[in-house]
């Protein structure tokens, strides 16, 4: 019977699907030991994984029986796929599975930051009544800008549409052809970084995309935008992003994903709760609703793979 490896936490009845059809050993901190997994994985046909499981060449070389690839996400900067092709591994990404859970995220973020509902929450638990210490303002015909235009992007278009904003996009692989269906203008990365009022970041990271958002970028944004990070935390120089808001070249920040992760002091310790800003631990795309379809998506990409 085919031996499957599932190294991050799955939706409980996915996996029990899985034992009805395969050997399944099913450890959620197992990414945490990789010298476990090199010694372990060469039992195994098929691994599935979030983004935290590091299956680079290492890995792979000891891989001897592996076929399939499972990715709970749509992430592969934790996965060699060049590699991956070379030994003849399918990788299985769960692409746009959780785009409702993530645009829901920035959407939030969107509404608390741009009513600076952090700052009013922690003056008013501290005694403080700050009626008018800072502004609020309404998404209603602000400009927002998305850098990225897949599942997510389009998602989050068509929700802060309904709150009678306006959109921008960039994003050189789209056809143009979708402004008209989607009632938006794309331009280039510097106009919509230079004329939005928020900007969310929708985009893989790799060699065009790491440090996208640097001093350079933050020197563009002439409107104090409140800036959004759900992809990947290298396309945001978070050093810069301190600096940027500090200097009150951004009005506020959220943050889903990080150059490291778990998070680091080294840049934690920069951010105090006068802060307008949202720091979380790379959920925006984890709830309960998403981790079962994409677990449920991935389980019968594999069954229909081995079968």
């Amino acid at each position: 019977m085919t031996n499957i490896l599932i190294t991050e936490f799955m939706n409980e009845e996915s996996v029990k699907t899985l034992k009805k059809n395969f050997n399944v050993k099913y450890d959620k901190n197992l990414f945490q030991n990789e010298k476990k997994i090199k010694e372990e994985i060469s039992n195994f046909e098929a691994i599935i994984v979030r983004n935290k499981t590091q299956l680079q060449k290492t890995v792979l070389d000891e891989a001897l029986k592996l076929k399939f690839v499972g990715r709970l996400g749509v992430g592969l900067d934790n996965i060699d796929k060049e590699y991956c092709d070379k030994k003849n591994i399918h990788i299985q990404i769960a692409s746009g599975i959780n785009a409702d859970s993530v645009a829901e995220y920035v959407i939030g973020s969107s509404l608390h930051l741009i009513k600076n509902i952090t700052l009013f929450n922690y003056e008013t638990k501290k005694g403080m009544w700050p009626r008018s210490s800072f502004n609020s303002r309404e998404l209603k015909e602000k400009i927002f800008g998305l850098i990225g235009f897949g599942a997510i992007g389009k998602k989050v278009c068509k929700i802060v549409q309904s709150f009678g904003a306006k959109v921008i996009t960039y994003d050189p692989y789209i056809d143009k052809k979708l402004e008209n269906e989607f009632n938006l203008k794309f331009m280039p990365f510097d106009d919509v970084i230079s004329n939005s009022d928020i900007i969310s970041i929708h985009v893989p990271l790799n060699n065009e995309t790491k440090n996208l958002i640097n001093t350079n970028a933050f020197k563009k944004m002439s409107k104090k935008p409140i800036l959004i990070n759900t992809s990947r935390g290298s396309i945001v120089n978070e050093d810069d992003l301190i600096n940027a808001y500090k200097n009150k070249v951004i009005s506020g920040f959220a943050l889903d994903v990080f150059e490291n992760e778990p998070i680091e002091e080294k840049f934690y310790s920069k951010i105090d709760d006068t802060f307008n800003c949202i720091i979380t631990p790379h959920i925006s795309g984890v709830t309960e609703e998403s981790n079962k379809k994409i677990s449920e998506f991935i389980t019968n990409k594999l069954i229909n793979f081995f079968n």
